[in-house]
């Protein structure tokens, strides 16, 4: 069984809404984020990149650092900028993105059915990653930005959702990049019970995005656990804030590959090698966006090119290593162009969907790389099925779109 369970979230007032709601913390670098921040106090991204408000030459990963956050996440509170709801709720929150709509529950999950993996994983996280939102969550003594789960879809909890966002939101924003968020606070109990018990009959969550947090989450909450001599199971610690989607409202968009030279091959001969992998369709000018599993495009000398896999290389059983991502690895990166680790070659780099595929022209164009790779994205059921076997993805194998914002809700750990 799963647990979903109400939480009392500190949230936005209304009115402040719209600025304290930032970008993850993730995707910006720290002068991207002081940028953002600029002019805006009550941005998030004073508690999520606290580095912005201290000296630019400062050890993002210093103690001071992570007490910075405390003090700014603190500050918000004391402003009345961010208030603590009167009881436990569970919330719906929605992202729309170009006329398309997602909608989440947001609630806290288990950091015991992380361990025991009713929560799944797909991604493998780096330590260095993991120990810093470790100590922002030490310090700060709380869960700032949502991990990203996802489920198989259940209608009567679809239903449910679908009536409670009937009523106005507690709080709409548009952000600067034009997503719209929204969020309701579901204050009907017995509505709420009833989506908690519907799933506590859940088999598994899966993590789409957000594995560094969750794990974070889940030490932290060990070491609480483990410090605690009078540990019960129900303190806030055993628990993280999440967002968790049904899967039919996922939007995953492709991510792409740019690779900076032949590995010493001539073109010819690449296209050589390219040729006993894939059918090779030159395209021209225009941009080529692969439709169908199987396809790739592949961009060169201010040509677009279409590639399918050949039959006899794309029947494999494996559900990692029939992902598209990880073909073009095993067949053309590694052998062919002497990518043989992606996560630690400075050959190869990685472009989000969002950028489209004009940022691969403009990056080959320049000289900076020699070819491109525009993917077709992975599926959320070939996430599932990994997941499900226990295995692990291939790196940048999955792009979310729309991101969630950090700030909208906060769970304290006690």
């Amino acid at each position: 069984m799963a647990t979903f369970r109400p939480f009392r979230a500190y949230r936005p007032k209304p009115e402040f809404a719209q600025e304290v709601a930032s970008k993850p913390y993730d995707v910006l670098n720290s002068e991207e984020a002081r940028k953002e921040a600029q002019g805006h106090p009550n941005s998030f991204l004073h508690v999520g990149k606290p580095e912005i408000d201290l000296d630019p030459k400062i050890d993002i990963h210093s103690p001071e650092v992570y007490q910075k956050a405390k003090e700014n996440l603190h500050k918000l509170i004391d402003n009345g900028v961010i208030v603590q709801d009167p009881d436990a709720y569970l919330y719906v929150y929605s992202q729309t993105m170009d006329g398309r709509i997602q909608y989440g529950l947001v609630g806290c999950a288990s950091v015991e059915e992380y361990w025991n993996d009713t929560i799944k994983k797909h991604e493998k996280t780096r330590a260095d990653k993991e120990e810093d939102r470790c100590n922002h969550v030490r310090v700060t003594n709380s869960h700032s930005g949502p991990i990203f789960l996802t489920y198989r879809d259940i209608d009567e909890i679809n239903n449910i959702v679908a009536d409670v966002v009937k009523n106005a939101p507690d709080n709409d924003l548009v952000a600067s990049d034009g997503i719209r968020h929204q969020s309701w606070v579901i204050r009907d109990k017995e509505i709420a019970k009833k989506i908690e018990d519907r799933l506590a009959k859940v088999d598994y969550f899966y993590i789409a995005d957000g594995h560094h947090r969750s794990a974070s989450a889940a030490r932290v909450g060990k070491e609480r656990r483990q410090a605690n001599p009078n540990h019960k199971g129900d303190e806030e610690y055993n628990f993280f804030l999440a967002v968790l989607f049904p899967a039919s409202h996922l939007y995953i968009m492709d991510y792409n590959r740019l690779v900076k030279d032949l590995n010493g091959n001539t073109e010819e001969q690449f296209f050589e090698k390219l040729k006993k992998v894939y059918s090779v369709n030159e395209i021209g000018s225009a941009q080529y966006k692969p439709n169908a599993k199987g396809e790739i495009g592949l961009y060169m000398d201010h040509k677009w090119y279409k590639l399918t896999i050949l039959p006899e290389f794309a029947n494999v059983k494996d559900p990692v290593d029939s992902l598209d991502v990880a073909l073009l690895q095993n067949n053309i990166l590694a052998p062919v162009l002497g990518i043989d680790d992606p996560r630690t070659s400075n050959r190869i780099d990685f472009v989000g969907g969002i950028r489209g595929l004009g940022e691969l022209e403009k990056r080959v164009n320049s000289g900076e790389m020699k070819v491109a790779f525009a993917m077709y994205p992975t599926s959320i059921e070939e996430l599932m099925a990994i997941a499900d076997a226990g295995k692990i993805m291939p790196p940048k194998s999955t792009w979310f779109e729309p991101k969630l914002r950090d700030g909208m809700f906060v769970h304290f750990l006690d």
